[in-house]
């Protein structure tokens, strides 16, 4: 039986990487889906230093964000845990489409809440 994330859900995750507790955030994630957590560093790595703001490393089961701003920033979070969760299921990694419309289902859901509770959050 395939689980789904609910609204709620995904706004509390969208809300721990704003908390700056990303690390809690992707550890709330990985229990939900039965999965071990990636690690998550600020740090590059060499070929890509200077063409993305962050990258999920297969081998490593690893997150590299280019800055600690970016180690905050929930849509990229979110992109690079759907890599994550797409390898760890022993498929390919995912498109980079699937991996942004993964990302975008959290922040929209983010809104959705906030806009329910009647607050605004201009920043995603």
């Amino acid at each position: 039986m395939k689980r789904e994330l609910d609204d709620i859900f995904k706004a509390y995750i969208v809300q721990l990487i704003i908390d700056k507790k990303t690390e809690q955030a992707l550890e709330s994630l990985s229990r939900f889906y039965e999965i071990r957590p990636p690690e998550i560093v600020v740090g590059t790595i060499k070929g890509k230093r200077r063409t993305v703001y962050a990258v999920y490393v297969q081998r490593e089961c690893k997150i590299y964000c280019i800055n600690s701003e970016i180690f905050y920033n929930p849509f990229i979070i979110m992109h690079e845990f759907y890599h994550h969760l797409r390898t760890t299921a022993g498929v390919h990694k995912g498109s980079e489409k699937h991996a942004n419309m993964y990302a975008r289902g959290f922040i929209d859901s983010y809104k959705t809440i906030l806009n329910e509770i009647g607050q605004k959050d201009e920043n995603l």
